[in-house]
Parts: C-alpha cells; structure tokens; sequence
C-alpha cells in the first residue's frame, strides 16, 4: 500500500507563483497540490471543500490578506496547519504570523530545498521558522508587542507629527501621547523619534511603500 502523499492548497495572487510552486511540489514523491486560490475568500471556500493537510499562504494578499485569512481559517479550522510565504523578514510580520496561529514561517527568497523541508516538519506536527528568524524572536523581551494606540503613535511619528499634533489626531491629551510614546521607545530601545521609526521599519512594525 501506498503511503498517503502530503496534501496542499496553494494561496498566492500571483498566477505564475501559484503555477511554479505547484509544479516544484508535485515534482515530490510525497506530495500532491490539491487546490490552488487566489485570494483570503476563495482559499477558505477551497479549504472547506478538500481539507488539504497544509495551506501555503502568501503573507500578501489582496482583499483579506495573509495573517486575516490565517485567523479566518484557524477561527473555522482549529487544526488547520499553515506555512506562511511572505516577501517580508520583519520580525514584527512574523510575530503577527505565529500569534495568529501560523505553523511555520519562510521569505519568498528561501531555496526549495528549505520549503520542502518546513512542510515535512510542519506535517510532522512541529513548528519551522528559518534558524535567523528564530534567533530574532527569542531576543523580544516581555511587553515587546506595541498596543494599536502605539502603533497609531509610532504611525505618527513617522510622519513629522509633533506631540501636540498626535494628541490632536487621536483626541487624546498631549500628556498622554507623550506617555504612549515614551512606551513605544522603550519597547523599540530607542531614545529618539527617528530612531523609533527606524528601528520600526527595520522590525517590520512600519512599513514604507
């Protein structure tokens, strides 16, 4: 009897992503893409109808993006494994990723020979995150995760908004956007506004278009 090949939907807007991602993995003696979606709706209606035992999720996606559909589909799908593809490194993307219940991480750049081996691992039961992003991560410290108002804040900063015009744009006090952005340094371990929005972008919490 045949052992049962690993089954997989493929989730990427990109039709010739999709096309060579399916024809690398069907290459394998041990997996079979099964369904293929476009975008965060149709990959749910697709999970539903075959149940694949791991989703490739592009991290980008147009409509309801990546980490949406993931927590859309763990929220109907509990046990739904899923390996997010992403062209961001951020440590703050992949963070989003794993609380939202991602089984695995990998960057668009990595090798073949690397994906193969995170969804064997992830099918496995385990967790596959690349060793440098792992290291990232065991560095954040307790409390490191910015609250929504520290990211409007920090949003802000980045910007050129003075204190005074923070507190305007989100009706709040100047006090108390000062005090929101004295967390948000200490959490970045900056001292200072352009710091702050450099050590952001470098994490990934901001990203610049």
């Amino acid at each position: 009897m045949k052992p049962t090949k690993i089954s997989l939907m493929v989730v990427d807007d990109h039709f010739f992503v999709r096309m060579g991602l399916a024809s690398s993995l069907n290459a394998e003696a041990d997996m079979q893409v099964i369904a293929e979606a476009d975008n965060g709706t149709q990959a749910l209606a697709l999970y539903r109808e075959h149940h694949p035992d791991i989703v490739i999720l592009d991290g980008r996606l147009p409509g309801l993006s990546g980490v949406e559909t993931l927590v859309a589909l763990r929220r109907e799908f509990p046990s739904a494994r899923v390996l997010m593809l992403s062209i961001d490194e951020g440590e703050e993307d992949v963070y989003r990723a794993l609380q939202a219940g991602a089984a695995g991480y990998l960057p668009k750049a990595a090798q073949l020979q690397e994906l193969l081996r995170a969804i064997r691992a992830i099918h496995a039961g385990e967790r596959y995150l690349p060793q440098a992003l792992a290291a990232r991560l065991a560095e954040r410290g307790p409390g490191a995760t910015l609250t929504a108002r520290e990211h409007e804040v920090l949003e802000l900063v980045s910007k050129g908004l003075t204190n005074r015009e923070i507190a305007a744009t989100l009706s709040c006090s100047e006090t108390t956007a000062k005090w929101h952005l004295k967390n948000v340094m200490q959490k970045l371990d900056v001292t200072d506004r352009t710091e702050a929005t450099r050590a952001a972008v470098e994490r990934g919490i901001l990203h610049v278009e």
